[in-house]
């Protein structure tokens, strides 16, 4: 069975939606054959990335930056689970963890660029593919952005689900 990985720091009530409507989305009825895993940033380890086969992000954006808590995260598997930077600090060929598809949903009250393109960053030295456009969500968080949300985790569980 394959294993879909849903890590996350939903420090609010809007965040805390839109990661409720991507859980939601992994376990539509018509998705088989997925074990979906949910995990807080500050709880998920190495092991759990490794056992994954696709990998589902949310975080706040922060001062133009990930969650404290979603970076801790990556510091935290980042060589493990197959990262690699070249000598300039850019991203090298990965290692193990490459070419597993991954989706992220960010909500910000004014901007989430800075946020989007740190996640990006790292998720590229380690390996993975993004597999469907990220969800970016500003101020309140409405029906639209709810069934986004459920969209894409509908749509990282179907492709890891094969």
């Amino acid at each position: 069975m394959a294993r879909l990985l849903v890590v996350h720091h939903s420090p609010t009530a809007s965040v805390r939606r839109l990661t409720d409507a991507v859980v939601a989305g992994t376990r539509d009825d018509a998705i088989e054959r997925v074990e979906v895993v949910v995990r807080h940033a500050l709880e998920a380890d190495a092991d759990d990335v490794l056992a994954a086969d696709g990998y589902l992000l949310g975080t706040p954006a922060n001062f133009g930056y990930m969650s404290g808590a979603l970076k801790h995260f990556f510091d935290t598997i980042f060589l493990q689970a197959g990262g690699a930077l070249a000598d300039d600090g850019a991203a090298a060929s990965p290692g193990s963890g490459g070419r597993r598809p991954y989706g992220l949903w960010v909500h910000g009250r004014y901007d989430t660029t800075g946020a989007v393109r740190s996640v990006q960053s790292i998720v590229g030295a380690l390996g993975w593919s993004q597999s469907a456009a990220v969800l970016e969500v500003l101020g309140d968080v409405g029906d639209d952005d709810l069934a986004a949300a459920y969209e894409l985790g509908a749509t990282l569980a179907a492709l890891v689900g094969g």
